[in-house]
């Protein structure tokens, strides 16, 4: 069988990784795995992202809107043709429609991965496995061009973005994630609690159709 994506990523940490941290990053490459988890987040946005919202909407990026306890599902896929960990997320909003956001994590080198976003934006970052956490650590910004990786000099003007994952029980685990600028701060930002959920065929035929 082929070994989890994340396998490599997280090199020698991978045995030691809780449980729910394994379920999490069990997709294979190649494959028609799917995982799907349920929870609730925190969503914020100011300054710069609520500034650019109109444009962020219509790019189906990250949502720039701030409500609480918005229940979101999240679908872990991977891809026949490709060795991609694909999250395709649906935040169930109660003061706007409900949204979709979809983002594609490629490994560059070793625990190097990029999370590529709509028309092709993404964020660089290295995955960590530090103080009982998973830490997404900022390496920068890129455009996805026939298959390069374009740096972007992003940083200065929208900031770093930054990410952990902490686990609860076998079963849950909480995450935060934030981008923070140079001069207005966290600019960005959700956090919250996720469950998986066991899903009978019926449900992942449904998932496997969209």
């Amino acid at each position: 069988m082929t070994e989890p994506i994340f396998k490599n990523i997280f090199a020698e940490d991978w045995d030691i990784l809780p449980p729910v941290i394994k379920k999490h990053y069990a997709n294979r490459p190649y494959s028609s795995d799917i995982v799907i988890i349920k929870g609730t987040l925190d969503v914020m946005c100011k300054g710069p992202v609520k500034w650019l919202s109109p444009l962020l909407w219509m790019m189906r990026g990250i949502p720039p809107h701030n409500e609480q306890n918005v229940p979101v599902t999240v679908t872990f896929r991977s891809e026949p043709e490709s060795k991609a960990f694909v999250f395709d997320r649906d935040f169930d909003f109660k003061t706007r429609k409900p949204y979709h956001f979809k983002s594609h994590m490629l490994q560059v080198e070793g625990n190097e991965v990029v999370e590529i976003m709509p028309f092709g934006i993404g964020w660089r970052m290295n995955y960590l496995w530090q103080d009982n956490k998973v830490i997404l650590k900022h390496k920068g910004y890129v455009l996805h061009l026939f298959g390069h990786f374009m740096p972007l000099p992003l940083t200065v003007l929208i900031g770093k973005g930054y990410a952990e994952e902490r686990a609860v029980d076998d079963n849950t685990f909480e995450m935060s994630m934030q981008i923070m600028h140079p001069v207005w701060g966290k600019i960005y930002g959700y956090k919250g609690r996720f469950s998986f959920r066991d899903y009978s065929a019926e449900d992942k035929s449904k998932e496997e159709k969209k």
